[in-house]
């Protein structure tokens, strides 16, 4: 089983630096246009997963996921964005991911349930669409080109965020089996 040993620490601290990259080049996407904010799930499992995936493919004991999550909130601290929108989110993900490998005793199914998972930890980034509308409609105007807020708006219907979820879903499975035979994971 590979444990913490300062070598594996080391890889860790790089998947956590791959992992906030990779969330901020979705965070970016989401700003170039209105469609994207709203698939930013999908995007997140295009990018994300595989990240997670490696990482607990490395470490196979409590604690890598608690590191990606440990990253993410850092990042928004230096950022100036960390509020419990953004943070609670990702302490929960990150607990539940944890639980997940913990239960499935650090084993391939275990890493695959967390690594989507963890897909989902800026849920509370991109999940105000949903549930703070007036908020986020307030934001797109003050923040974005003329005309953004209304088609965010206009392409985040209710009914969207259950076929995000699903299709976010389904996409970080094949990214994690795309990611698992790629750099093959040990549990394979």
């Amino acid at each position: 089983m590979n444990t913490w040993t300062k070598k594996n620490a080391l890889w860790l601290l790089l998947y956590v630096v791959l992992y906030v990259i990779a969330t901020t080049v979705v965070c970016v996407l989401g700003s170039v246009h209105a469609v994207l904010f709203v698939c930013y799930q999908i995007t997140a499992a295009l990018l994300v997963t595989g990240v997670a995936g490696k990482a607990f493919d490395r470490i196979k004991a409590p604690g890598a996921a608690v590191c990606l999550g440990l990253g993410m909130i850092l990042t928004f601290c230096a950022i100036g964005d960390a509020n419990l929108w953004h943070c609670v989110p990702i302490i929960v993900i990150t607990a539940l991911a944890e639980l997940v490998r913990g239960i499935c005793r650090y084993k391939a199914p275990g890493d695959l349930i967390a690594s989507v998972i963890m897909s989902f930890s800026s849920f509370g980034y991109y999940g105000q669409i949903w549930f703070n509308r007036d908020y986020t409609y307030e934001c797109a105007v003050e923040e974005m080109p003329a005309g953004y807020a209304e088609t965010l708006m206009q392409y985040s219907p209710g009914w969207a965020l259950p076929a995000v979820i699903i299709a976010g879903i389904v996409i970080s499975v094949l990214m994690y089996g795309l990611t698992a035979r790629l750099f093959r994971f040990e549990n394979e």
